[in-house]
């Protein structure tokens, strides 16, 4: 049996996970998400991580929305804080971010937080 996601809350728009596969997407759309931000480099985990194709894949079948915007672990750039903040505020929300540990998403995020300030829909 496959074991059921972790999200982790960090705003009223956002959450954060580790590593999400295909099989967890409709699990998260369950929780009530309606999209997802894959912040992990395709292969950065070797083969066995899926890939973004795969996982957008499973993301629209259960009507979800998916962008994959992949980020260096060890240097988030202002850019990808801008990319992050306009990904979260265009897509329908709550959104789910993920990344190997959910540590880079949630770094994003923080990051971004007075760009999406007040931003709550």
């Amino acid at each position: 049996m496959h074991e059921t996601p972790h999200f982790t809350p960090v705003s009223e728009l956002l959450s954060t996970a580790p590593q999400l596969t295909p099989a967890d997407m409709a699990a998260v759309a369950r929780a009530g998400f309606k999209a997802v931000i894959n912040n992990r480099p395709d292969h950065e985990g070797g083969p066995d991580q899926p890939t973004a194709e795969t996982l957008r894949q499973a993301a629209e079948a259960v009507g979800l929305a998916y962008v994959h915007q992949p980020v260096s672990p060890s240097h988030v750039r202002p850019q990808d804080v801008e990319r992050f903040a306009a990904h979260v505020l265009a897509l329908p929300q709550p959104v789910v971010a993920f990344c190997r540990t959910g540590t880079r998403s949630r770094r994003l995020h923080d990051s971004a937080r007075e760009m999406l300030r007040g931003a709550a829909r």
